[in-house]
């Protein structure tokens, strides 16, 4: 399942080099401190963790309670850990803006420098697809996504951790995923990315999403993809007609 949400206020300012340096270096030293102890899959478990990560971002050093907390401290890991991801067992795809429409290349060149089977590498691929529509569209709560990175290690498993904006609300929204959490015991190694995938939320806004991942949304999911498959014609007929009755 999504591991959480946070929302917190969005800005617009930049980091300033002094300080991306700083986070780079340290966040280079507690991630290789974590992976030789307690190993890469648990490193990947608390990047996943809202209240975690959070609380990482204010270690290195931006204690802004702002959006630029998860680009920055996405990039400064990033950053820090290049070169060194094949010793650590650990990749970071993507990142925020333009970069993040590379996830799937990137994932692709890991995904052939480890050797893995094209079936793998597709699957993580797919992962990292269908994580950001579902919170992008399952999820209608009016945040757009511009940042998206997914994590994963050599044994396949995976984490996403993006976030979307409302500019109406001048607040970011950021969702946590990890891939242990959303497997199917129904569907043996499937993954089930639509219903429920979350196990928390940490927000200061509330809003009433149309929420097509709730459990209560069953019968909803089940006639959308109905009617999709439905003449247009007949499709148009029936809209008209419901709307008619609603006037």
């Amino acid at each position: 399942m999504r591991t959480g949400i946070a929302t917190v206020p969005l800005d617009y300012g930049r980091c300033p080099p002094w300080l991306f340096e700083r986070m780079r270096t340290l966040g280079r030293g507690i991630a290789l401190a974590i992976v030789e102890e307690f190993g890469s899959e648990e490193l990947l478990k608390r990047l996943s963790d809202p209240v975690w990560f959070q609380s990482l971002g204010c270690v290195l050093g931006f204690d802004w309670n702002s959006s630029g907390l998860t680009t920055i401290t996405m990039g400064a890991l990033k950053e820090g850990l290049r070169g060194l991801e094949n010793e650590l067992g650990l990749f970071i795809c993507g990142g925020k803006g333009k970069t993040s429409r590379k996830t799937p290349e990137q994932i692709q060149d890991w995904g052939e420098f480890l050797g893995f089977p094209l079936e793998k590498i597709d699957e993580l691929v797919y992962a990292s697809k269908m994580s950001a529509k579902v919170d992008n569209t399952a999820l209608q709560d009016g945040f757009q996504l511009y940042h998206h990175n997914l994590i994963f290690t050599k044994s396949g498993q995976w984490a996403v951790v993006q976030q979307g904006m409302s500019e109406q609300l001048s607040r970011a929204r950021r969702y946590h995923w990890l891939s242990s959490n959303i497997k199917d015991p129904l569907a043996g190694s499937e993954y089930n990315f639509i219903e429920e995938p979350h196990s928390g939320i940490i927000s200061d806004v509330k809003v009433k999403p149309l929420n097509l991942t709730a459990k209560e949304s069953d019968e909803n999911r089940k006639i959308s993809a109905s009617l999709v498959k439905e003449e247009p014609k007949r499709f148009f007929k029936d809209l008209k007609s419901v709307l008619s009755k609603s006037n």
